[in-house]
């Protein structure tokens, strides 16, 4: 099995290969159980036991088909944190051998044949017909990745490594990263974004609205980097906005940042100028924008403020609004219109940064009813100098 790109090779400085069994039992020969469990041993640089001769190669042939051998690779292992991990050894032909499974990196036995001798309570081992020895990590940590060795305790040594990578999802990093913020309009505003996981978290920015972002000078839907950097920001970037991490190791999570844009109000009415005629019902609308959210008030030509009750049924005055986002429509209904209510009207938007108006002027036009008379009349003035 190839090794995937990101996997480190064993960081050490070449030595020889220690062959861990023949030291171990030299320990258990000579030490007590007890102190086994009481100390991880470590490996030491020790020579091989037994003499050595020159064979030729006929012969190494012959011996070599009855020593043990490794029927596949140690496969390598990706794991999320805190699950378990599981690596297999698999000998063919131990014979009288033992199996030990080591730390690479820090050379450290964590098992012997049947006995583990690490003290990390999350390491145990299973074995199998005396052919297939498994090494489980319970609980993975980060601490936990790097190459491990299973050994045969042949002369020479004989070993296969494999890789246990530890992966970790992406964790935003509070501290580091921007909460809620308020800017005012014409400033420059950066928002932050830190994440940290296992490989390295990819990091975006997008509106939580799914609306383009206009950032210097173009249209965008996303931004990537931990940086979102908005100059000269107007009422148009006030939205909410996602962080979003991610690294291939599920889940991807986000953080939202809502970013509001104070302005003094605005103010755009439709149409200037109104007609009615007297009996008539009317309607004068009026818009607003502005943040924080303005207050606004209607006033008659005088300067009186109308105050309209809704739970009086048939009152001269109606006011309604209805907001979005900052954007605030206003409306003011006018009853049964008398002589006495044509004239200008004026729509007010003030919050803490200013204030601002605009006027309406409700102009008297011909009742239906007298315009149609009128027409009748012509008509039958007409009529008659015909028949006659």
């Amino acid at each position: 099995m190839a090794e995937p790109h990101w996997l480190p090779r064993p960081q050490f400085r070449p030595r020889p290969q220690v062959n861990v069994l023949q030291l171990a039992t030299a320990i258990l020969a000579t030490v007590a159980v007890t102190m086994l469990v009481t100390a991880t041993p470590t490996l030491a640089e020790i020579p091989a036991k037994g003499k050595h001769t020159r064979l030729d190669s006929q012969q190494t042939a012959q011996d070599d088909s009855d020593f043990p051998r490794f029927a596949e690779p140690i496969a390598n292992v990706t794991v999320s944190v805190g699950r378990d991990a599981l690596m297999a050894c698999v000998v063919e032909n131990l014979k009288g051998y033992k199996v030990a499974w080591v730390r690479v990196d820090t050379q450290t036995i964590l098992s012997i044949h049947h006995n583990v001798i690490s003290q990390n309570s999350r390491i145990s081992l299973t074995y199998n017909d005396h052919r297939s020895w498994y090494l489980h990590i319970k609980e993975v940590e980060e601490t936990d990745r790097g190459w491990y060795m299973c050994q045969v305790n042949t002369d020479p040594m004989r070993s296969r490594k494999g890789y246990l990578q530890v992966v970790v999802p992406p964790m935003i990093v509070e501290g580091l990263t921007s909460n809620d913020m308020v800017v005012r309009e014409g400033q420059n505003v950066s928002l932050v974004c830190k994440a940290r996981g296992y490989p390295e978290p990819y990091v975006m920015w997008r509106r939580e609205d799914g609306e383009e972002m206009l950032i210097g000078g173009e249209h965008v839907n996303v931004v990537d980097g931990e940086l979102l950097h908005i100059t000269k920001v107007s009422r148009l970037h006030m939205a909410a906005y996602l962080c979003v991490a991610s690294n291939g190791v599920p889940p991807s999570i986000s953080k939202r940042v809502h970013l509001r844009v104070q302005f003094p109000p605005m103010l755009s009415i439709p149409n200037q100028l109104e007609g009615a005629y007297v009996g008539q019902d009317v309607i004068l609308e009026c818009h607003t924008e502005a943040y924080p959210a303005s207050i606004n008030y209607w006033t008659t030509e005088r300067g009186d403020m109308i105050i309209s009750d809704t739970s009086r049924a048939g009152d001269k005055y109606e006011t309604t609004s209805t907001v979005s986002g900052y954007t605030k429509y206003m409306k003011l209904k006018i009853r049964a219109v008398g002589p006495n209510d044509f004239g200008t009207y004026r729509c007010v938007a003030k919050n803490s940064l200013g204030e601002t108006d605009g006027n309406i002027k409700l102009d008297e036009m011909p009742t239906p009813t007298t315009a149609i008379i009128s027409e009748m009349s012509l008509l039958n003035r007409s009529y008659g100098k015909k028949t006659s």
